[in-house]
């Protein structure tokens, strides 16, 4: 019997990926089908749906789970669920299908069918709303509103059957993994507590001691790469991943790290972005999540800790992924070591705070890094990446929020 975390909701993973003479006759029939068109994002979570990281999800949510998860963090079920997993399109496309349609999804980039879906409700929304519940702003220059307000008019909800993951197992092929995929290694490894470790950005000397926080007190970590699409200036999946290989490789201790990926955008929604990591990681069979400062924020729109604070909200027993909340971790001068507020007794003026934005800046801009900002390994593999950008199309990183201190 596995010792590792149940999934969401459910005793099993519910994976909607077809196989075999189910996915070949659903794609024939699918080529009849009318098209609705998904948006990276879309792409993303229909693939999450796929391969069981959305369990106990059947499709895309109806107005009433819509509702409950703005309002409540909760489907009309009663089950936890903080951000909405929606699909949306034009009024005209909505106005052509009739109630039960099926329907064939393609996605918007590469014009591959990647599933389909029976169309039991289409209604519309305030995206006003969801913003200010999801994002707490409205602000369109937050690129998860900005997201939210190009979506179409009318959102479809109902059941899908998936046929794809896209160019993901073939694109991240050494470090793509399905939740099943993922148990399957924790089980071969006899881990039971396995803490994740979300990142969207190569791991600097600050991730680097959070992970070896971790290690210290479960039997192992999964860095857990974003695969997705990000905003511009980020750096690309396939240098992080090099980037984060080089320093597990030079920097663990063998077998108590894993690096693997999965296949979403980033929404930048702080503190709800966080329980959603943490629902899918425990689809993924982590226990735990490393939340430290300003955990999928974006800006200023979050207090460094806000993703901190939530996870207080959640009810009792709703969510078995724990977070394992960290401080604010620097280098200090005086302690000659990465150090936290609860480790560290020396001022400000010793402390340097590291991230992802000022290391991003720095190279972005031909500037010198400290040693105490990044291992030198990890920095050869972004600065190669820097010097085959041409000047004209390096995105201008500038610091804000937190990352400015």
């Amino acid at each position: 019997m596995s010792k590792l975390v149940k999934p969401h909701g459910s005793e099993t993973l519910l994976p909607l990926l077809l196989e075999g003479a189910e996915l070949e006759a659903a794609k024939q029939k699918a080529q009849s089908l009318p098209k609705v068109t998904l948006s990276s994002r879309e792409t993303g979570d229909l693939i999450m749906l796929g391969i069981g990281g959305f369990t106990p999800l059947k499709g895309f949510m109806g107005k009433a789970d819509w509702q409950g998860v703005c309002d409540s963090m909760a489907l009309e079920s009663g089950l936890f669920w903080p951000i909405p997993i929606t699909l949306s399109t034009d009024q005209a496309t909505a106005d052509s299908l009739a109630d039960n349609a099926e329907v064939a999804l393609v996605d918007g980039e590469s014009g591959e069918i990647m599933g389909c879906m029976t169309v039991t409700e289409k209604y519309s929304i305030d995206k006003i709303h969801e913003c200010e519940a999801i994002f707490t702003t409205s602000d369109e220059a937050h690129p998860g509103v900005k997201m939210v307000m190009a979506q179409g008019d009318v959102n479809l909800a109902g059941p899908v059957k998936v046929f794809s993951q896209g160019e993901y197992p073939e694109k991240y092929k050494e470090i793509y993994m399905t939740p099943a995929e993922t148990r399957e290694l924790f089980e071969a490894k006899g881990w039971s507590s396995v803490v994740a470790f979300q990142t969207r950005n190569p791991m600097h000397r600050s991730h680097e001691y959070l992970v070896k926080i971790a290690i210290e007190i479960c039997d192992g970590v999964m860095v857990h790469s974003l695969l997705g699409k990000l905003k511009p200036g980020d750096i690309p999946a396939e240098v992080r991943q090099e980037a984060i290989s080089t320093l597990i490789d030079n920097y663990f201790v063998p077998d108590t790290v894993v690096q693997s990926g999965y296949p979403l955008d980033m929404r930048y929604a702080g503190p709800r972005e966080a329980l959603l990591h943490a629902v899918f990681r425990q689809n993924y069979g982590c226990s735990h999540l490393i939340v430290g400062r300003d955990h999928a924020g974006v800006g200023d729109y979050y207090s460094p800790f806000d993703a901190h604070h939530i996870f207080d909200q959640v009810p009792e027993g709703a969510l078995l992924t724990q977070p394992l909340r960290i401080d604010w971790t620097f280098w200090c001068n005086k302690c000659g070591t990465m150090a936290s507020m609860k480790t560290c007794p020396h001022g400000a003026e010793d402390r340097v705070l590291v991230s992802g934005t000022k290391v991003r800046k720095a190279l972005s801009e031909d500037g010198d890094i400290d040693a105490n900002f990044s291992r030198p390994e990890v920095l050869e593999v972004l600065k190669r990446y820097y010097a085959s950008i041409a000047e004209e199309d390096k995105v201008k990183v500038t610091l804000s929020g937190h990352s400015a201190k």
